[in-house]
C-alpha cells in the first residue's frame, strides 16, 4: 500500500496535514520568525560595526608603536 509513495507525496500530506491541524498556529509561528530575523540581522550589524571600530582602533596603535621608536633615534 504504501510502496508507490514517493517524496512527493508525503510533501503533500505533510501540507494538509499541517493546515487542517496547525492553521490556527501559523500566523503566530511566521510573526516569530519575522521577529527572531530582524534581533539576528541586528546583531550581526551591530557585530560588524563593533568590529570596525575595533580594527581601527588596533590600527591606530600600531601606527603610534611604530613612530615612537621613530623620534627617539
Amino acid at each position: 500500500m504504501l510502496n508507490n509513495l514517493t517524496g512527493w507525496h508525503f510533501l503533500i500530506i505533510l501540507v494538509i496535514v499541517l493546515l487542517l491541524f496547525g492553521a490556527p498556529k501559523l500566523p503566530g509561528l511566521a510573526r516569530s520568525l519575522g521577529q527572531s530575523m530582524k534581533i539576528f540581522k541586528n546583531e550581526i550589524k551591530s557585530d560588524k560595526d563593533d568590529s570596525d571600530t575595533t580594527g581601527t582602533a588596533g590600527d591606530s596603535s600600531k601606527a603610534a608603536g611604530t613612530a615612537d621608536p621613530s623620534t627617539k633615534s
